[in-house]
Formats: structure tokens, sequence, C-alpha cells
């Protein structure tokens, strides 16, 4: 009997499918073998190199027996994990679990899972490669040293719970840095001259008075009008008509960092999501055939595709659309970064006959939608690129200068596959020296806008493109980020929250590597070396180990400890752990000790510590209209607020940041008053008949109604960008207000 090893259970039970009963396949269900969990599991020895203490879990404990029993009754044991260094390394810790010398076991890979595939890499096993195994120690150790002594020293300094790591850290960093921006981002006023020439051609006013003009170029309303009042008087002819052929290439075939961009953009998924499902797709799913791996290899950073599969896909490609769909050569596409595994494979469908068609009655929903994408992506890339006509008119006038574009399709090429996104936007015929009259000139301001908040997939994009991490971590990085409580997820943006400011900022002070970008990359780079042999493992870590000990120690003393927790005596009503007063940014706020198992808060909004004056509360000549209580002044992350003193049993707050103040107008949803109200985001008007009507504006609504058709809503009147306008409350529809009145 023959043993191979894999790591997943849906992975043996495919490749046990395509072979006899001479081969038992057995899953390690990943790490059976890791640094312990209780203590830090390195040690420094005479040449100062750091040895980890690998020891198998008690839950890898029965796993590793079966393994053990199956492996003494076998002839020949095979190494089957992944093919990446995770893999490589996952497949020495077996060997050395089972007591086992790496280098007599052999290892076979494959970037599919079918019969072929598997026959194949059975045919030409190799040797573990320990310079792959050394840069996953390497990772391994180095993540270990950042998260067990950095982590710590958060938690003592600024609040139980937090965490940092290595890539985790920089990733934050490249969050935080963009909420930075964004608060700091100061609107910049600009003013388009929108033009149509006769004919409905759209112009964008290029030059005025032989001056190059750019998007910012028209700073105020005063400089707009006297443009536009300059284009009325000028006349315009054609100076100028361009034709030129333009190529739209093919996309190259995925990889996991564009796998996982392109399925949360055309489908929604998060990239965890994404790997899962590609993951089911790899590992087998069931076809005609029964079941098999359906997609290579969902973790690779590699373009490469195997010559077979290209030569299959062009004889798909010249069946199905024809010859001149098809390029003489196959099409060959290289990644630029620096360490990508170009052995490996990119993302590609192993049985083209699988189409998405036949697929849709084998698989689940999510697993169709990800595989069509996979399957038309790979036949895009090897097919003729798009060809298009640019289109480019220049009308001159005496002051002024415009141009206007256009492109027409000419050949579909692999948008006969995949759809054009861009539609055609014809010019009509004309002719040079050919006169031009404004059909429609109007000036309209905007504002700059602030730099987006980072989407998963943008942020995916920026770690790929500065280097950070590998195709294995961006998913889990993230994840770790928002479990953490640093960020949060919201509509696809992602937001840090006010502890990744905090921790942030010491890092940056006192451990710049941890969060610098390049440092990071620069250590990627140097775990690619090791890979491929270039580079000693010991050396990179004793090089970054002391250097780094020596500043947590450091820390220990000189970092300003910002953990100010008081025991309140009473219970958390969630988990029963004791409530603690602590310190934010934002003042004093009740938590309870269990975090980061309970997040558990509460605002303090009148109670003090036991027999204590209540420092945060001051005296008002404020009565609570809710139980007749004396209400007194506090202080909260908004700034200072009214609360009864018969605070818990009466939780009654009230604005004094905003000028009280009851509407004319009612409520447009329940006929009730409403009145200006204060909160974290600012001022707002509110129902008084809250919670049963939930009605909120920020602006005060008048008698008018909304014209829109099935709208109704109240009108309020705003100022928006310069100009007074009415606002419908419902629909958001702005018009000006001389439009109304």
């Amino acid at each position: 009997m023959n043993l191979i090893i894999v790591e997943s259970p849906a992975k043996a039970k495919t490749i046990k499918n395509f072979l006899g009963k001479d081969y038992e396949v057995i899953a390690s269900k990943g790490h059976i073998r890791d640094l312990p969990k209780s203590r830090f599991g390195i040690t420094i020895d005479e040449e100062n190199h750091l040895v980890p203490a690998y020891s198998v879990a008690k839950e890898n404990a029965a796993i590793v027996k079966e393994i053990n029993a199956l492996a003494k009754k076998s002839d020949t044991i095979y190494i089957a994990t992944d093919e990446d260094r995770e893999g490589e390394a996952i497949g020495w810790h077996i060997a050395h679990a089972i007591k086992r010398d790496p280098e007599t076991l052999p290892r076979i890979v494959f970037h599919e899972i079918t019969k072929t595939a598997i026959n194949n890499a059975l045919l030409n096993a190799r040797k573990i490669d320990m310079d792959m195994v050394n840069a996953q120690q390497a990772r391994r150790i180095l993540d270990r040293v950042v998260g067990y002594k950095l982590s710590p020293l958060l938690s003592s300094k600024i609040q139980k719970g937090l965490s940092a790591g290595r890539v985790q850290s920089s990733t934050l960093k490249l969050v935080v840095d963009r909420e930075r921006e964004i608060k700091a981002f100061v609107p910049e006023e600009f003013w388009t001259i929108d033009t149509l020439f006769k004919k409905d051609i759209e112009a964008t006013l290029i030059a005025h008075k032989q001056e190059k003009l750019s998007k910012l170029s028209i700073k105020n309303k005063e400089e707009a009008d006297a443009i536009v009042e300059s284009v009325k008087a000028d006349s315009f002819v054609i100076s100028k008509i361009e034709t030129k052929e333009r190529k739209s290439a093919t996309p190259p075939p995925f990889m996991t960092s564009t796998l996982q961009q392109t399925a949360s953009s055309k489908l929604g998924f998060t990239p965890k999501k994404t790997m899962m499902v590609a993951q089911a797709l790899y590992e087998g799913v069931k076809t005609p055939s029964g079941t098999s791996g359906v997609i290579t290899y969902m973790r690779t950073d590699s373009l490469n595709l195997a010559q077979e599969a290209v030569s299959a896909v062009r004889g798909v490609i010249e069946s199905r659309f024809g010859k001149k769909y098809l390029p003489d050569e196959p099409k060959v596409y290289t990644k630029k970064a620096k360490g990508a595994q170009e052995a490996h494979e990119a993302i590609r469908p192993t049985t083209l006959a699988f189409t998405p068609e036949v697929a849709a009655s084998f698989l689940k929903p999510d697993e169709i939608k990800l595989y069509r994408l996979i399957y038309e992506r790979f036949m895009a890339c090897q097919m003729n690129d798009a060809l298009f006509e640019q289109q480019s008119i220049i009308f001159s006038g005496k002051e002024n200068e415009y141009r206007a574009s256009g492109r027409k399709l000419l050949f579909d090429g692999f948008y006969a596959l995949t759809g054009a996104e861009d539609k055609d936007k014809l010019l009509p015929a004309l002719k040079e020296r050919e006169g031009a009259e404004i059909q429609k000139v109007k000036q309209e301001q905007h504002f700059t806008e602030p730099p987006a908040r980072y989407s998963e997939a943008a942020l995916i994009k920026k770690l790929e493109s500065e280097g950070i991490g590998r195709p294995s971590t961006y998913a889990p990085t993230i994840a770790t980020l928002s479990n953490r409580t640093y960020v949060t997820i919201e509509k696809k943006q992602i937001i840090p929250t006010e502890i990744a400011f905090t921790v942030t900022e010491i890092l940056e002070k006192h451990f710049p590597n941890i969060v610098d970008v390049s440092f990071t990359a620069n250590m990627e780079e140097k775990l690619d070396e090791v890979a491929e042999g270039q580079n000693d493992w010991q050396k990179l870590l004793s090089d970054f180990y002391f250097e780094f000990d020596e500043k947590v120690k450091e820390g220990k003393e000189k970092i300003v400890s910002l953990k100010i927790a008081t025991p309140l005596g009473r219970p958390c009503p969630k988990c029963g752990e004791e409530l603690l007063l602590r310190s934010g940014r934002f003042g004093e706020f009740i938590a309870c000790s269990g975090f980061p198992k309970c997040k558990y808060t509460e605002q303090v909004e009148g109670e003090a510590k036991e027999g204590e004056e209540k420092s945060n509360a001051h005296t008002s000549d404020e009565i609570c209209d809710k139980c007749g209580k004396e209400m007194v002044i506090k202080s909260g992350r908004n700034g200072q607020f009214l609360a009864c003193s018969g605070y818990p049993e009466c939780k009654n707050t009230k604005s004094i940041n905003v000028e009280e103040k009851i509407s004319e107008t009612p409520c447009p949803d329940c006929g009730g008053k409403i009145s200006l109200k204060n909160s974290r985001r600012g001022p707002f008007w509110g129902c008084e008949n809250y919670p049963k009507c939930t009605f909120i504006s920020k602006f005060e609504p008048t008698t008018i109604k909304c014209k829109e058709k099935g709208c109704g809503g109240a009108l309020a009147r705003r100022t928006y960008r310069g100009k007074e306008v009415y606002e419908c409350i419902k629909c958001k529809t702005r018009t000006p207000v001389e439009d109304i009145e």
C-alpha cells in the first residue's frame, strides 16, 4: 500500500477517487505541528540562532496517531501538501511528527486536482525543498516575535486584548493614513464650462486666451462668468480632425489578488468568501465525470499558463469565435513584481469541456458565479485585442479652444466573449475649416473630493503594489483587523476605529519599522531570497530580533500608560464580569473587564465612583422633564450635554450644544413636533415621538412638498455648494430656490 498525505479532507476525497486500492489518502487538516500556544516557544542558542520549539497540539494528536498508523503499513509515503511555502513546511512538519526523515519522503506537487495531474505528479516526485521550508520558518518566527512581544506591551499600555503583527500593523497604518488624509482634506473650489456644439457634441474647454486649462484652472464664479461671456462672443471653426486606431488589450489571467479584486467589484464577494469558494472549486466538486478539481491552485502570484492549457483554449476560441479572434502566437503574461513565484500557474479552469453552461447543473450559485469569472478570463486572455477608432475634434475660436473626443469599435476581439464595458461615443461626420456653432454653454461650480476610503479590494491592490504580504495573507490580514476591532467595514469601506489611531501613533513613535511599508515589503523580499536559497534564514532572524527586543525593553519603560481603569463594583449586564471606568480620547467611558471577549460599553452619564464626587458632572438649573430630578452637565465625546442625576434609574439626556429650537413645521411623517437636537455627527432635527417615529433631518423642513413623482416629502431650505436650494428630506432631490419661490 502507498500513502498520500494532503492538507484538506475534500482534496483527500477527490484524489482517492482517482487512484485504485493500492493508495490510501489522508488529510492532515492543515498544520499539525507548530510553535506552542501558551508560551514564546523560541530560544537563543550559543550562535545567536533563534531555535523554535515545535510541538503537536493536543487537538492534533489524534490525526498524527492516525497518519502514523497508516504510515507503518505503507511501502511509500508521499507528501502532497499544497504547492506553496506553507504547504512545503506543513509537509516537513508532518514528516517530523510521524518521526520520519523528511529527506526520505517523496514530495509530489500539482497545480490542479485532476486524474492526469495526480498521475503525472506521482511519476515526478521530488524531495522537500528546505529553502522553501526555511523561508516559512523565518516568516513564522518573525510573526511570533512581533506578536508575542508587542501585543502584551500594547495591552499593558493602552487596553487589554490589543494585538500587533508584522504585516497586520503596517496594513493598519495604510488605513489610518488614508483616514488622516480624509480628515485633513480641504475642499478646493473649481468651475467647469460645460459646452455643447451643434449636433449635440460635448466638448471640453482646453485653452482660454492662449493659456492651457487644467481641471482646477478656473477658481471662482467671476473667472467662470468671464470665460462664458468670452465663449458666447467667440466664433469657432473646426481646426483639426484626428482619427487614430487604438487597441484595448486583453486582460491577463487571474492570480489571487486580481481574482479577489474582480470578485469584489463584479460579484460583491469579500476576499475571504472568494477564497472559500475558490478552495471548493480547487479541491473538488461534482462534474459529469465525477468529483474533480475544476480550477488550478488559487493561492498564486504567477501569471504563467501551462502550454497544454493554452493550446486547448486556442482550439476552443477558434471553433467558437473563428480564426480572426485567435492571435497568431499564444499570449504570454509575466508579473514584474519581485518575489512572484513563476513556477506556479495562474488561476484557470482545469477542463475546458466543463463550460459555465455545463457547470450550472453541478455547482452551487456562488461557485458558478466565480467559476464563470475564472473561465471567461482564461479564454479572454488568449483572444485578440479589441480595436477602436479614436476620434478627436478641435474647435478653435479667437480666444477659446475646445476638444471633443469619441470612439468607434472596429473589431470586438475579446469583447465578443466578455461584452464591452464602454459604449461607443460616435462623433458626427464633420470637415476641417467648417464653422461650428455653440448650442449650449453654462458654468458649474464643483469642489474637489477627499480621497476615498479603501475597500477590501482596493486595500489588497495596495498591499500587492507595495509588496506587503503574499497571496495567502491578504484576506486573513483584513479579517484580523476587523476581528480585533481595529477597523469596521461599512458599505464596503474600511474605517479605522479610535483605538486604531492610538495604536498606530504609539507604534509610529516607538516601533517605526513595524508600521513602515517599505520595511515590511523589504522583509518580504528577504524571505523570497531565503526561499530561493540566496539568503540565510538564521541571519535574517537575528538581524531583526536583537534590535527589536531592545526596543521592546525600552518601550516598557518609556511608553506612557494610557490604561486607566477603575473598578465600579457592578457586573456587566452581558457577561457578569466587573465593569471598569476607563479614559479614552473622548473622555471617560464604562467598559467590561472581559474585553475583548465581551465588548459591552456604556457612556458616562452621571455615575461616579463610590465615595467620590462626580468630578465629571456639574449642576445646572435644568430639571429632568421625565422624573423631576436635577439635570447635571456632563462631558462626552461630542462635548457637553445635560444628563439626569437620577441615572441609572432615569437615563434622560438633553443637548446643550445647540440652541433649543422647535420647528413651526410639524413632523412630515407623523405630525408631531420636531426640535433641534445634537448627536456625535452634529445637530439634527428629530421628532418628539421617537422611537415610534424615526424622522430625522439635517435641515429644518418647510411646509413645501416635493413635486417629484410619488414622493411628496417635505422640502428643507439649505445652502449647497454656495447656492440656496430646497432639498427633499425623502428623495434628496435639490431644486434652486428661484425655481420654487
